[in-house]
């Protein structure tokens, strides 16, 4: 899907291909081929800018072409199910427009929607792009929280009762801090190359960073920073809690084999007794009226006190 807007702090139109203005942003989610090779001939930039984001293993990166900067930073999803994951966004600056590529519609993008249209504007692409790698370090907290608080609820389940499904969803979570560590360290990577770029000459005509957008682009690697600690900080807590209640399920098991072992050999003397009681030989009690019930009396003796002497050694 394509679409073209631009904005000015009061408003924001959609525009077309034919009529498409200097300082406007380009869109482009899942885009086809015929639409990427129309962007290509429209921002005269190389194809493989365009293409580099559609590659879900793509890791943040930045590359610079004479007549575009392609950045590649890696921002968070959430999928239907309540999963987590990252995706590779594409911005692309050019003299005159900036491109972002994607392959799936995300929070980071649709929150530059005409309800915001005060709060940025498309023709200063530097400041627009530094603002939506400022949403991005803010929607991973906004998502570390949120796994935090999933994480805190399976918890209070387990407590309670062991069951697989909540041990199957806190190795999801886990698997989305790894993910997020992993996005949010190279993401850091790449905003410490951006700011080293104020001092480029050569590429001030594509990126000029003003002292204001110098204040962004560093609250951009003190949000990404917090992100990093934090997600470290509950990675820690989860691989923890996992490791806790992975001890406690097997001491469970020890104990409930222990109790089945226990009742095992408390029904086995019943039967050796009877069993010995009832060999075809002369035996004590054979001939005698109350012989079934001495047997019986004895049977209830001897696994009495083999069940005192299994419940001082905490069997049960």
């Amino acid at each position: 899907m394509l679409t073209i807007y631009k904005s000015n702090y009061t408003s924001i139109r959609e525009l077309t291909q034919d009529t498409i203005e200097k300082g406007a942003w380009i869109n482009l989610v899942n885009p086809t081929t015929d639409e990427l090779h129309l962007v290509t001939a429209l921002a005269n930039i190389p194809n493989d800018f365009l293409r580099a984001a559609l590659d879900e293993e793509e890791r943040s990166r930045t590359e610079i072409e004479d007549n575009a900067l392609l950045i590649i930073t890696n921002i968070p999803i959430m999928r239907n199910n309540d999963s987590y994951d990252t995706l590779p966004l594409g911005i692309i600056l050019t003299t005159e427009y900036i491109i972002t590529v994607c392959l799936e519609q995300n929070d980071v993008l649709s929150d530059f929607n005409p309800a915001n249209c005060r709060l940025f504007s498309t023709f200063k692409k530097t400041r627009f792009l530094f603002q939506i790698l400022y949403k991005s370090a803010t929607l991973y907290l906004k998502y570390v929280k949120q796994i935090n608080r999933r994480t805190d609820e399976i918890e209070r389940h387990l407590r309670k009762s062991a069951k697989n499904q909540d041990i199957f969803e806190l190795l999801d979570l886990q698997k989305a801090f790894t993910y997020f560590t992993a996005s949010l360290r190279s993401n850091g990577i790449v905003l410490e190359k951006l700011l080293r770029l104020r001092s480029n000459i050569q590429l001030q005509h594509l990126i000029t960073i003003y002292e204001e957008d110098e204040d962004l682009l560093e609250d951009v690697i003190i949000e990404n920073k917090q992100a990093i600690e934090m997600v470290e900080m509950y990675s820690n807590i989860l691989n923890g809690m996992m490791d806790t209640f992975a001890s406690i399920i097997s001491n469970n098991l020890n104990m409930i084999m222990k109790f089945l072992t226990s009742v095992t050999i408390l029904l086995a003397i019943p039967t050796m007794i009877s069993s010995f009681f009832g060999m075809n030989v002369d035996i004590p009690w054979g001939g005698e009226l109350n012989g079934f019930v001495n047997v019986t009396v004895l049977a209830i003796l001897a696994t009495c006190v083999t069940a005192f002497s299994l419940w001082k050694k905490r069997f049960f």
